[in-house]
């Protein structure tokens, strides 16, 4: 999980989420530890798609079929956006081309 994401939480929270296997179980857990999550943590959590610029990428992991993934990293080659994307669920990490 990118680390940026975990900011503003204390040690023993983010045990806790890396100890989440959902994006469900991180949101109720948000809820019950009684602290709220920015907008970039909330659209991490909410797996399922990525993008920049009004851009959606579906981005469900080739290998698990998990949604619960983020990208961790946009770039351009010969021209088109590529999106570099990480399964929470499995730990592979993968592309996905922009549209």
């Amino acid at each position: 999980m990118n680390k940026d994401l975990l900011k503003g939480l204390t040690d023993e929270q983010i045990k806790k989420v890396k100890e989440c296997k959902s994006s469900e179980e991180i949101l109720n857990l948000a809820k019950s530890e009684g602290f709220e999550l920015s907008d970039e943590q909330l659209e991490a959590v909410s797996g399922g798609f990525c993008g920049g610029g009004g851009e959606k990428i579906s981005k469900d992991c080739p290998k698990c079929k998990s949604g619960w993934t983020n990208c961790i990293e946009q770039y351009e080659k010969d021209g088109e956006k590529w999106y570099k994307c990480y399964c929470r669920s499995c730990g592979h990490t993968y592309t996905v081309k922009g549209k």
